[in-house]
C-alpha cells in the first residue's frame, strides 16, 4: 500500500527529468526525431524495382440450369459465346532478375487472360506467367523488356528478430507505388492458409492491391512477399503476413528451372507427441518428444520401407522433427526419388529407417 508524502517532504528537492533526460524540451525533441530511422534513402533504392499489376480475367455467363438439356440450350449458347464479362484485379510485384522476371501471389494472377506490370517510371509491359505454386501463394512472371531492369535481392528470413524494422511496397488500393514502414510483430504465424504457413507477423501497414509486394530489411533485401492481412474492416488492422523469404527462394527457383513445384511426400497421417491422446501414446513417448505416426497409407513410400503406426519420427537425416508440420515441411523439400534416413522409435527402442521419398500428390491423403 502507497501513503501520500506530506507536502513538505518535497522541500529543497528537485524532481529528475522523465527517463533521466535532462535536455530542454525542444531540444530532446529534436533528440528524438534523430534517433529514428529515415527510410527515404532505401525507399528510392528498391521502388524503382516494385511493380503495379494489372490482371484482366474472363468470367463466363452460364446457361440458365433450367434450360440445360431443353431445345433452348444451343440458342442461348450461340447468343453468349465470346460474351465473357471482365473482371479487372489489382496487386504488386518485384523484379529478381535484370532480364525480366518478376515475383509476385498466386492469388493475384489468379485465372488471369491478360497481365500488365506498370513500374514507378510508367513504363508498362505484358507478362506472362512462368509458373505458379498454391500451397505458398506464390507466382512467376516474365517480362520482355527494354533494356536492363532494376532487381531486388532476397535476404534471410531466418535472421529477422521480432522488433526488426521492415518496410512494405506495393500498391495499395491501385494507387501505385507506396511504401509503409513497421516492425517485425511475430513469427512462424500459421493462419490456416494451407501446410506450410510459416508467415511473417508486421504491422507495417498492408491494405488491398498490397499482395505480392515485397517486405524488406533495413539493407534494401527481400525478406518476405506480403500476402494476407487480419482485418474485420478489410483495410489494415496493423497485421499484415508476408510469405518468408527463406520458403519463397526455393519455390521460386524451382518455378523458374521448370514452371513448377514437386515436393517429396511419405504417405502418413502425423499428429505431435505430446498432443497426443495419453491412451495412444506408449509410457515415455511424450517425453522423448518427436512425431508420431498416427497412420501409413498403402503402397505409400512410407508403407514400402515399412515405417509403421505407432512408430514415433525424430528426425530427418539427423535433423531433429518435434512437430508434424516440422516433418511435412522437411521431407517436403527433399526432391522425389531421394531417400531419406528417418530416426524412429518403435516400441521405445531407437532405430534407423531409409525411406525413398515420393512425389506429394495435388490431394494427398497423408
Amino acid at each position: 500500500m502507497s501513503h501520500a508524502l506530506p507536502r513538505r517532504a518535497f522541500a529543497g528537492l528537485a524532481l529528475l527529468p522523465l527517463f533521466g533526460c535532462a535536455a530542454p524540451p525542444a531540444q530532446a525533441q529534436r533528440g528524438a526525431l534523430l534517433a529514428l530511422p529515415d527510410f527515404a534513402d532505401l525507399a528510392e533504392r528498391v521502388l524503382p524495382a516494385v511493380v503495379s499489376i494489372s490482371v484482366t480475367s474472363e468470367a463466363r455467363t452460364e446457361v440458365p440450369a433450367e434450360l440445360r438439356g431443353t431445345p433452348f440450350e444451343r440458342y442461348f449458347r450461340e447468343r453468349l459465346r465470346g460474351r465473357g464479362q471482365q473482371v479487372m484485379g489489382a496487386g504488386s510485384g518485384f523484379v529478381i532478375d535484370p532480364s525480366g522476371l518478376l515475383v509476385t501471389n498466386n492469388h493475384v494472377i489468379g485465372n488471369a487472360s491478360r497481365v500488365q506490370v506498370t513500374f514507378q517510371n510508367g513504363q508498362e509491359y505484358p507478362a506472362r506467367l512462368v509458373g505458379m505454386d498454391e500451397l505458398t501463394d506464390l507466382a512467376l512472371l516474365r517480362i520482355e523488356a527494354r533494356g536492363t531492369l532494376p532487381a531486388l535481392g532476397w535476404g534471410s528470413s531466418a535472421a529477422l528478430r521480432v522488433g526488426n524494422w521492415v518496410l512494405a511496397a506495393g500498391n495499395p488500393f491501385g494507387l501505385g507505388g507506396s511504401i509503409t514502414s513497421g516492425i517485425v510483430s511475430a513469427r512462424g504465424r500459421e493462419i490456416g492458409a494451407g501446410p506450410f504457413d510459416d508467415f511473417i507477423q508486421t504491422d507495417a501497414p498492408i491494405n488491398p492491391g498490397n499482395s505480392g509486394g515485397p517486405l524488406f530489411n533495413m539493407a534494401g533485401e527481400v525478406i518476405g512477399i506480403n500476402t494476407a492481412i487480419y482485418s474485420p474492416s478489410g483495410a489494415s488492422a496493423g497485421i499484415g503476413f508476408a510469405v518468408p523469404s527463406d520458403l519463397a527462394r526455393g519455390v521460386i527457383d524451382q518455378l523458374r528451372s521448370s514452371g513448377r513445384v514437386e515436393r517429396g511426400w511419405l504417405g502418413v497421417s502425423v499428429q505431435d507427441a505430446d498432443s497426443a491422446e495419453p491412451g495412444g501414446l506408449r509410457r515415455g513417448a511424450a517425453a522423448a518428444g518427436g512425431v508420431l505416426v498416427a497412420g501409413v497409407e498403402r503402397g505409400s513410400p512410407a508403407s514400402r520401407a515399412g515405417l509403421r503406426q505407432g512408430d514415433q519420427v525424430l528426425a530427418i537425416n539427423g535433423t531433429a522433427v518435434d512437430t508434424s508440420r516440422a516433418l511435412v515441411r522437411g521431407i517436403a523439400a527433399v526432391p522425389p526419388g531421394q531417400t531419406v534416413r528417418l530416426s524412429i522409435l518403435r516400441n521405445g527402442r531407437p532405430m534407423e529407417l531409409p525411406v525413398q521419398v515420393g512425389r506429394r500428390p495435388a490431394q494427398p491423403q497423408g
